[in-house]
């Protein structure tokens, strides 16, 4: 494919991040954008150099272009599923920001259409899993550096953005699910370092609670324990309300080796690492620099410009690779490792984890799609 033709829908915050990624790759061209608001498209157009004769004020006319070859939904959390499920129906890859659907039925007719779909490339936008941190993590992981995991914390405490027009997210009806919302991450970052090992999640018990500062119709505090396949156990504490910065604390142990990301603390000290294999089972801090070389340690230092979940620069850094990779499946003609079917994993986490809080019960997984479509047919 020499030119993909993308289509927007949603030039929000980080709508308007991803367009600017997009507009940098030789050889996309953006022919049309889809926003509730016209006067907040044109703004992001002008300022990009788009010409404003492609804006549309109705998405299934944007829909209809000949040459539009992707859609990237970065909508209201509601309008995700029955988006992405009219792009596909209509032909066209989708980049889709979390949460792929805030219903559970459409999160399922998404995955039939992509398994019925085989040259369509879909993807869910867990970013975190492109940061420089995640991926070192996750090759240290499949190098045996920790041994075998026996226990993994991932946390997402951050709260999210509710000032002027994204009141919205206060709405159960809109948002969804604080999972969904941003929680998901840190379950997505720690379902793909378990998968280097061969583990997958097989039980997760979870609690929530109202406890809020502000206006929120759903839990915004959430605590998850989850059994993994070969023994294993991860624990997550997410809050999208209260927190103290962003804390996206990871906490590694294997049988062999460790490691501490505590994103409260401040730089070189975020990071420390020890290994049997490599370290010679000393804890050593890689992103500091003086220290590694007092400690004679030097090869194990981690490059200065190394990103961690919590760095800032997640316009900067994430979001383009995002797009990149996106960008490269679909030139290759290869599924994405975040499309629907191969994220449900992480999506499935979600939904069980709303039923086990509900039920205050453990709730297996994979989940059991009956189940679901009766106790989300009933909270709908």
């Amino acid at each position: 494919m020499s030119s993909i033709g993308i289509g927007l829908v949603g030039a929000g915050w980080m709508g308007a991040t991803l367009l600017r990624r997009f507009s940098e790759h030789e050889g996309v061209q953006v022919i049309g954008i889809h926003q509730r608001r016209r006067d907040k498209a044109l703004e992001v157009m002008n300022e990009l150099g788009i010409r404003e004769g492609i804006y549309f004020d109705d998405f299934e006319k944007m829909l209809g272009m000949p040459d539009l070859d992707a859609v990237i939904i970065c909508s209201t959390n509601e309008a995700h599923g029955q988006q992405a499920i009219a792009a596909m129906e209509a032909g066209k890859h989708v980049f889709c920001e979390k949460p792929c659907a805030t219903r559970y039925d459409e999160f399922l007719r998404q995955i039939e259409l992509e398994e019925a779909n085989p040259g369509l490339v879909t993807f869910v936008d867990y970013l975190m899993n492109f940061d420089a941190l995640e991926n070192r993590i996750r090759r240290m992981t499949s190098e045996g550096v920790f041994g075998t995991i026996t226990q993994i914390q991932v946390n997402y405490r951050h709260p999210i953005n509710i000032a002027g027009d994204k009141k919205w997210k206060l709405s159960g009806e809109r948002m969804g699910d604080a999972i969904g919302m941003g929680i998901i991450h840190s379950l997505s970052v720690m379902l793909n370092i378990m998968a280097e090992q061969g583990a997958s999640p097989v039980r997760v018990y979870a609690t929530s609670s109202m406890v809020h500062r502000r206006d929120f119709d759903i839990p915004g505090l959430w605590n998850l324990q989850i059994e993994f396949s070969n023994g294993a156990t991860g624990f997550c504490f997410g809050n999208v309300d209260q927190a103290n910065g962003y804390d996206a604390y990871h906490h590694i142990h294997g049988t062999e080796g460790g490691l501490i990301f505590d994103s409260l603390l401040d730089r070189p000290q975020k990071v420390r690492v020890w290994s049997e294999k490599t370290t010679d089972g000393k804890w050593i801090y890689p992103l500091d620099a003086e220290r590694c070389k007092a400690e004679e340690v030097e090869e194990h230092q981690w490059p200065a410009e190394t990103t961690t979940p919590d760095s800032g620069d997640v316009m900067k850094h994430q979001t383009g690779a995002c797009v990149s990779h996106f960008l490269e499946c679909i030139q290759k003609g290869e599924q994405s490792y975040l499309s629907f079917a191969n994220s449900s994993p992480v999506a499935d986490l979600g939904w069980a984890a709303q039923i086990s809080a509900a039920e205050g019960l453990p709730v297996d997984l994979p989940l059991d799609e009956e189940r679901a479509r009766e106790f989300f047919k009933r909270k709908n």
